[in-house]
């Protein structure tokens, strides 16, 4: 018999700590493991399968797109792709008028600067402190983490970081020579940091003040995944506009088939010449398949459900009372623990969650991160909340012994 996790470890380039698991199906909220045993998945993949795994409406989909047509070059039209953007655009509204599709975030980041520098004669980008944006070369550039930049710095572009949730330090670097702000309206990657609530209309109305393009990187945080299908519709409103010039999507939005796009509005279409920025694969027909689906599957009740699932798994994570958690936030079904790194190793914590079959994920360097698929129900939310209990409880006595 084949050791699969063996052959994982010796052919596949070392860049991912390896969870000791191999699994081999997936089925509802569910992950399989080669001895059969079920993982209760709630970290789905880094938020991409948002409707679960073996998604009846979804797997269709996906079926009669490989029975037809896998693959077909942009400079065709085709029903399915044409239809996809169409909707995209419905569901974006504001500026949002034309779709660029890549194959994954970091694509779309990287095609979403490239088009920000043709609209505009500045060179200047200005992103966040804590801001995760991919880990290709611009993408990174715009990344300020210093655990991927190790040995390449040299090699990024030169960008400028603002403090997070901090208008003051966005105004005092903005100038007429910024071409660009790009921003995460919710900080995934360093520990589910939701800004204060007028925050971003303050940076939308002083890009708009200072004619700079602001891009929102909804990678994460899009596709529903706050209650809204994207997350800065949730904090707009008619005294706090946030008009973007460009939108990044990208894990959910095609339910697990590799996918980017990129939405922007109509003026920066129009600096973006032909073969300026192409891509074999980019809107390829079997993603856009996956894309028009999951457009359909997030209807306005399921995006409510998103809203009241995650204030009641929010409300629940509150309630545990354990001295090892320091905060607990989120929006939707983005949420974080955020555990006291002298008291807990958190690490530790997502290892015995997993003992448990229970999978989250890390983010930032101590906080715990919950991204269920949408299909959650509120019992596993409930066994979520015990086990986590009953693993901080056991962590505390190991700690006090």
């Amino acid at each position: 018999m084949k050791n699969i996790a063996k052959l994982h470890q010796h052919f596949l380039l070392n860049t991912y700590p390896f969870r000791g698991k191999v699994f081999s199906r997936g089925e509802g909220n569910y992950l399989i493991d080669d001895k059969n045993q079920k993982y209760l998945d709630v970290m789905i993949n880094y938020g991409v399968n948002i409707f679960g795994y073996d998604h009846p409406e979804l797997n269709s989909a996906i079926k009669n797109q490989v029975d037809s047509l896998l693959n077909l070059h942009c400079s065709f039209a085709n029903e399915v792709r044409a239809e996809a953007a169409q909707k995209l655009i419905k569901r974006s509204g504001g500026k949002l008028k034309k779709v660029y599709f890549a194959n994954s975030g970091a694509e779309a980041i990287e095609a979403a600067i490239k088009f920000a520098l043709l609209y505009s004669e500045r060179k200047e980008i200005i992103s966040m402190e804590g801001g995760f944006h991919g880990k290709t070369l611009a993408a990174l550039s715009v990344t300020n983490n210093s655990k991927y930049r190790n040995g390449l710095t040299s090699s990024l572009m030169n960008i400028s970081f603002a403090q997070f949730n901090n208008i003051e330090s966005l105004r005092s670097l903005i100038s007429e020579e910024t071409a660009a702000v790009i921003l995460e309206p919710i900080q995934g990657e360093s520990g589910i940091i939701v800004p204060d609530g007028n925050y971003l209309s303050e940076v939308s109305a002083l890009c708009e003040e200072t004619n700079t393009l602001l891009i929102l990187d909804e990678i994460q945080t899009g596709a529903g995944r706050t209650g809204t299908f994207l997350a800065f519709q949730g904090m707009s409103s008619d005294e706090n506009i946030i008009q973007p010039d460009i939108v990044c999507l990208g894990k959910g939005i095609a339910g697990g088939i590799p996918s980017g796009v990129v939405l922007m509005s109509k003026a920066v279409a129009e600096h973006v010449n032909k073969a300026m920025q192409t891509s074999t694969f980019g809107g390829n027909p079997l993603s856009c398949a996956g894309i028009k689906t999951i457009l359909d599957l997030i209807t306005d009740d399921q995006l409510e459900s998103v809203s009241e699932l995650g204030e009641y798994f929010i409300n629940q994570l509150q309630q545990i009372d354990s001295e090892l958690i320091v905060e607990v936030r989120g929006k939707g079904l983005m949420i974080g623990v955020e555990m006291d790194s002298n008291q807990v190793d958190r690490d530790q914590i997502l290892k015995s969650l997993q003992k448990e079959f229970i999978l989250a994920s890390p983010a930032g360097d101590n906080v715990v991160r919950f991204l269920p698929p949408y299909t959650i129900t509120k019992e596993e939310i409930n066994q979520i909340i015990l086990t986590l209990k009953n693993v901080l409880e056991k962590e505390r006595n190991q700690n006090h012994v």
